[in-house]
This record gives C-alpha cells, structure tokens and sequence, in this order.
C-alpha cells in the first residue's frame, strides 16, 4: 500500500520528502543529507533505484542510472575540478564504454574496467596527439595507433604506454620505418623507406586511414542506455581496427571480418602478415623501380647496421624466400605451444591444475606456514576427467590426476615475492599458452616461459622433486630470512598423472632474464674445468655459454662487489648444510655501449644527461677509472621508476657511497630509470683481455673495456651429493684432476665455487 507524505525528518538529522511504502521511501523523492548531499529521484523499498540525479556539497553532480542505493547504469558525472564522464557505472565505479572529459582538455572515450582504461578507446590529448586502440589499467598495451600532432604515425603493439614489439612508424615526410621496439625504442632488425620511394601501393598495406574518431554519436548520449555499447562496438568495428578485441555478437564478429578485409583494401590496416608484398600488377611495376630502401639494426635505439637495398625487388623476393624456408624450419627455442604440439595436451593439464588450486587456496586467510603444511603429504588431489565432476570443469584435453604439493607453502612464498594471485594465473594459464624452450644443460629436462616472460616451469626427474621436498622447510626460511637472497625463486611444485600412469612433475620458477634490456650473452658458472666449454660454432645471441667460455672479468662498486659476496656465501652455506652440489651462477650481460658504438653513442649521451639529471641528481657515480658514456647512476626515485614485474621486486635497493649511501637507479638514455637490486639492472664495467702476438706490448695487458648491466642468481639447486655422485667423484678423479670436477663435497664445491667467483669479479686495488 502506497502512503503520500509531504516531508519527515530522520533522528540523524536527515530530511526525505515524497513517497512512502510501509514506511519506506518508495517512487520519487527529495533526499537531504545532513552534510548537504542531496539526492532527487526514483526509490524503491528505501533504496536509491531508477534514474536521479545527486549532488554533494563539494559542488560535484552525477545525473543518471542507480540501483540499489549506487550509481549503476548510464550517467553523467562533473566532479568540481571540471571533469565529465559520460558512460556506463557499476556500483560506484566507471565500467563499460563512456567518454571523459579532463581539467587540461585531454579527453578520452572507449571502454573502462573497474575505473581505469582498458579495452579499446581513444584518447585525445590537448597537445594534439591521439591514440586508438588497446588498453590495459590506464595503460596503452596491445594493438593501437598513435598519431602524433606533428603528422608523425605509429601503428603497432604497445606495452605499458610505450612501443613494444613489431609496428610500422610514418614520418611526416612521407618516410616509413617498418621494425621491432622495445621499451619505446627500435631494438632489432627493420626496414627503412625514404620519403619519395615510389612505393605508393606497397606502402598503401601499411598506412592507417587518418580519420580516427571512432566516438558514439553525441547527440544520442544521454539517451543511449543499452543501446550506447552496441553504437561504440560497431562504429570501431566498422572503423577496421583491432579485429581481436571487440566480440559483442555474431553478427559483430562478421561485420569485423568484412570490416578488416576492406581495410586492408582501402589502406586502412597495415597487413602484418605479407609485409612486403603487393596485390596489384600496378603496384608491382611501381615497384620494381628505381626505389632505395635500407635495411637497419637497431640495438636499445641505436643505429649499428646498415644496409642499402637498392632494388625493392630483391628485397621482396628474399622476403619471400625467408618466409617459405620459415615454414619448413623445425622446431626452434621458445615455440609457441599450439594445438597439434606435442606438448599441448599437457601443458592444458598443467593450466588447468594451477588454476585450479591457485583459486582455491588464495580465498584461505594468510597465515604463517606450519609443520604440517610442508613434506609429500601436504597436498592437493584431483582427478579431471574430460567432461568436468562436480568440482572441476570439462575440458578439451585428456583426462588427468592432479597433485599440488605444499600449496599454502607457495602461496606464501609468491606473497613473500609480491606475486599477485591473478596475475600469477594470467602469466601462466591465459589464452597465449606457454612456449617451449630447448635445454640448456644434460638433465634431459624441457623448459616452458611464459609468455610475458615472467615464469619459467621446469619438468623434473623423481629424485629432484624429493630433495625439493626434502629442503623446502630450510629454504623458506632461508628466502624469508634473507630479502636479497640469489637462489632461485621457486613458486609451485605440480604433479600430472596421464593413462598409463606416466608421471610428469613441474617446478614454477621465477624467470630472472625478465628485464627491460636485452640479453646480449649469457653463462652457467660452476667454478668447474672439465667438460666446461661450449662449441664455438653453435654460439649465438641464445646460446648459454660455461666456466672456459668465459673471456670477461667485471669490475664493481666496491660495497656492492661486498654486498654480493657476502650475499653468495650464505647461499652457498645454506646449499652446503643442504648437501646440495652441481649449483651454478647464471649471468646475463647487457652490452650497452661496446667500443665500436661509441662513435655513435657520446653525442646522443650528452644530451640525455642534461635532459634527463634532475638538480637532486647532480651527483652522478662515476668514478675517474670508469667514465661511462653508456650508464649514469642517479638517485633513486621510487614513483618514476620503470621496471617489469618480475621475482626479483623483493629485495632492496642498492646505495652508494658517493651519494651519501643513497639508494640509486640506473639511467640509462632514451629507456629511463631502472632499479638497481642486487643481481638485478648491475651496471659494471667489463675488461676484456685481448690475445696479441709477439713482446711488442712491453708486458702490459691490452684490454677492451664494455659497459655493462648484469643479471644474475644461483640456479640448478636440486642436486644433492648423493652415492652416485659420489661413484662420479671417485671414477673421475681417476682420470681428472679432482679439484677440475663438478661432483665433489658440498663444502670443497661451496669454497671453490666462491673462489672462482672471486676471479670473475676481483677487487679494486
């Protein structure tokens, strides 16, 4: 039954005048709130429901959809700093498709989640600039298009707002660089075409239409409701972009592909997929001209090859040729693993299983890890048959056993590493699947990465997954002791059982190459001689190199030489008390300014210094014996920081005396700051000793000198000094010199294995 009522004052001091139902606001009313927040709209049963319109004393409004006592539905919100977003909300919070206006006339209309921008939209700054495409967290990431006011044009993959990947840049003369990117800046092979190329329809593939609005009809906005999400969905469908990214039905997806085929026509999309080719007989003559092109090698930006193509012709015959001999190639390190793969079926086993038990102990309140959580009965069972039970969903793959051991044991230690539960299942269980990498060493074990790179998994015999097992209660607390610790982050131990009872046992491991640098060499070091080589015609940029390999010694900033000495022997003690041996450093080099790029490198480095230095950096650590061109070492600055989410964000930042033990970054041009750990983002100078024939050097040491960053850790920790290494020890050092091998005592290992170290990386006199 329905009351009317003219007005009623709450005891809190708040006034509702409209209509009542059994004593409840119901149907429209005037809501007063005694801090001067004033609502007027639609109720039901004493709850904000329908369309209203609120306003807060700060000045701020919102008219549009509520439910339930939020803003939920289409709404217009102006907050008293001036900005306006028009668009979907639940409960509170932007989502859905909409358009905001900001204070510096910056506007940006497309999807939002959770209050931030993600999926696809565009953003127009006031300056001029304008970018469509994907989003994720407020972040360009994924497939867009940048259009710079200046006429330049960037159609390709972004990551965290920066250029990350394959993409075409358009200069506004008319020229074109087609290439890879990294962190912002070309890093790889690419191509070069001067403006005035006669290459009109070959470049036709790769130029994006001009036209970029893609926004919902203004004048329909506010009455837009449900049919506001179709509107925007189609018109950027219909504008040929980003196929991949909008699916809001099937008669969406046809127009999409329609859309994207007369794209490519019309020069709308680049067509990635034949780069170099040309679909006209017209375009083939234009063509087969007099053009010039140059192929270029970028390195972190810097331009260190290049060569002139002077017929386009050849250029795209030998593209052609690459692509087909590509096709017959075997398997190559780090295949993506897709269906049809030998290993696909079981890495959809292993996805299943880490999302199965990630989601079902991240909801267990966090506690400390008790004795009972650790050893081989301290497990997780499932059986996942193909077509679901009630507790696991069906699937596409075989049916499996499922065993996850110590689950709240790993669940502490990805929390100790800052690991978030989500992300963790995105890494490893998403729509891109994994890649397979070939192995490095003799176990015979296969290795996957993700593919953001983050995590590695590893396949383990029996006998490692019980001395994982055996050492994981001294491990955990060695890791919680010790912030900065080098041994391998291991993050999940998994069991699958498939027919026939094949047993198949995985370690998650953290992926300590996952840098913003590219990796231009890397090494195993077991402080061992025998057999410790690697065959030099098989050496390549991916190549893991060993102990005799090594033609290096690296100098470091005194107390961080002692900081990861010190860091070292209580890892190494800890693996001795283990009985652990047959452990190596893994070191990744980041050449930053070899001697033969430095030509090219000083005068874009003396500008990056007063660009970049702020007045609190003025004290640059750079002592007289290593004036680096390449690396500058500034104070650090924890809300400019630019750095991948990798297993090392734990430990602490280095300091430096010079800056009077300040924590410190590395600057490094045109690719920002970068924190500088211990074994993470270390620069270093790196002497090289050249071999010279003759006395003529008068017994002095000629040396090349490298800038350097170095990455590394202590690895392959699961072998235990058992009897049958013992049997190795005693039958080689029949034929060896015993100090030469790798199987000998813990405690003789540990001492040489620091020993050696000592040497790579020897102390300033």
């Amino acid at each position: 039954m329905e009351e009317k009522q003219s007005g009623m004052t709450l005891p809190n001091g708040d006034i509702f005048v409209g209509d009542f139902e059994r004593s409840l606001p119901h149907g429209m009313g005037r809501y007063t709130w005694s801090d001067g927040t004033v609502y007027e709209g639609e109720w039901e049963k004493g709850k904000m429901t329908g369309r209203g319109r609120i306003s807060w004393l700060s000045g701020a409004t919102y008219e549009g959809d509520f439910a339930g006592g939020y803003l939920h539905g289409c709404g217009t919100f102006i907050g008293v700093d001036g900005v306006v977003y028009d668009g979907a909300w639940r409960m509170n919070i932007q989502h859905g498709l909409g358009r905001k206006s900001y204070p510096n006339s910056d506007t940006y209309e497309g999807h939002w989640k959770e209050g931030e921008i993600e999926g696809i939209g565009t953003y127009k700054w006031s300056c001029g600039n304008t970018y469509i495409g994907n989003w994720k967290a407020g972040k360009m990431f994924g497939r867009g298009l940048m259009k710079w006011a200046n006429g330049d044009l960037y159609d390709g993959l972004w990551l965290d707002g920066m250029k990350q990947g394959s993409g075409l840049y358009k200069f506004a003369d008319g020229a074109y660089y087609v290439g890879t990117w990294s962190r912002g800046l070309k890093d790889g092979p690419g191509t070069f075409f001067p403006a005035g190329s006669k290459l009109s329809h070959l470049t036709s593939h790769f130029v994006c239409n001009q036209n970029y609005d893609c926004k919902p009809d203004s004048e329909n906005i506010e009455d837009k409701k449900p049919s506001f999400r179709r509107a925007l969905s189609e018109k950027l469908l219909i504008n040929g972009l980003f196929r991949n990214s909008v699916r809001v039905s099937s008669r969406s997806a046809s127009l999409d592909r329609w859309s994207r085929s007369n794209s490519i026509k019309n020069g709308l999309l680049p067509d990635f997929s034949s780069s170099f080719s040309c679909t006209s007989s017209k375009g083939r003559e234009e063509v087969e001209g007099d053009a010039v092109v140059y192929e270029r090698e970028y390195m972190q930006g810097i331009l260190v090859a290049e060569t002139i193509q002077a017929n386009v012709a050849d250029l795209l015959n030998r593209n052609k040729r690459r692509r087909k001999w590509q096709k017959k190639e075997a398997k190559r390190p780090g295949e993506t693993i897709h269906k049809g793969h030998k290993s696909y079926y079981l890495m959809l086993n292993l996805q299943l299983g880490i999302r199965y038990t990630v989601g079902k102990i991240t909801p267990v309140p966090m506690r400390e890890v008790r004795p009972c959580d650790f050893g081989p009965r301290a497990r997780i069972r499932m059986y996942f048959p193909r077509k679901g039970s009630q507790f696991t969903p069906p699937h596409n793959s075989i049916g499996f056993h499922w065993k996850d051991y110590c689950p709240m044991v790993f669940r502490n230690l990805r929390e100790m590493f800052k690991i978030d539960a989500a992300d963790y299942m995105i890494s490893i269980c998403g729509v891109d699947g994994l890649q397979e990498l070939s192995s490095p060493g003799k176990s015979g074990s296969l290795f996957y990465i993700s593919q953001d790179e983050r995590f590695m998994i590893k396949t383990l015999r029996k006998s490692e997954l019980k001395v994982l097992l055996k050492m994981l209660p001294g491990y955990y607390n060695h890791v919680q002791t010790y912030d900065n610790t080098l041994i391998t982050k291991f993050f999940g131990l998994h069991r699958i059982t498939l027919r026939g009872s094949r047993k198949v046992r995985f370690v998650v491991m953290g992926n300590m190459f996952c840098t913003e640098l590219r990796i231009h060499r890397r090494y195993d070091l077991k402080g061992s001689s025998q057999g410790r080589s690697t065959n030099k015609c098989e050496i390549d940029e991916s190549t893991t190199l060993k102990d005799l390999d090594l033609s290096y010694v690296f100098r470091l900033e005194k107390s961080w030489r002692d900081s990861l000495f010190k860091q070292i022997s209580l890892d190494c003690t800890f693996l001795e008390s283990q009985c652990i041996i047959d452990y190596s450093l893994l070191l990744g080099l980041h050449f930053r300014a070899p001697d033969h790029l430095k030509a090219l490198v000083e005068p874009q480095d003396s500008l990056v210094a007063s660009d970049f230095v702020a007045d609190d950096d003025a004290s640059l650590l750079l002592d007289p014996l290593r004036q680096s061109k390449g690396l500058l070492l500034v104070t650090h600055k924890p809300d400019s920081i630019s750095s991948l989410p990798g297993s090392h964000i734990r430990g602490g930042t280095l300091k430096a005396p010079s800056t009077g033990d300040k924590e410190v970054d590395l600057l490094l041009p045109g690719t920002g700051r970068l924190r500088v750990q211990l074994g993470v983002n270390m620069p270093a100078q790196a002497n090289k000793m050249l071999e010279h024939e003759g006395s003529n050097s008068g017994g002095v040491d000629l040396f090349e000198v490298y800038d350097v960053v170095l990455y590394l850790g202590i690895i392959d920790i699961l072998q235990e000094y058992n009897i049958t290494k013992k049997i190795e020890h005693a039958c080689k050092s029949l034929q060896f010199d015993p100090m030469t091998i790798s199987a000998v005592d813990p405690k003789l290992y540990a001492t040489r294995f620091i020993k050696f170290l000592e040497k790579v990386f020897p102390e300033e006199l």
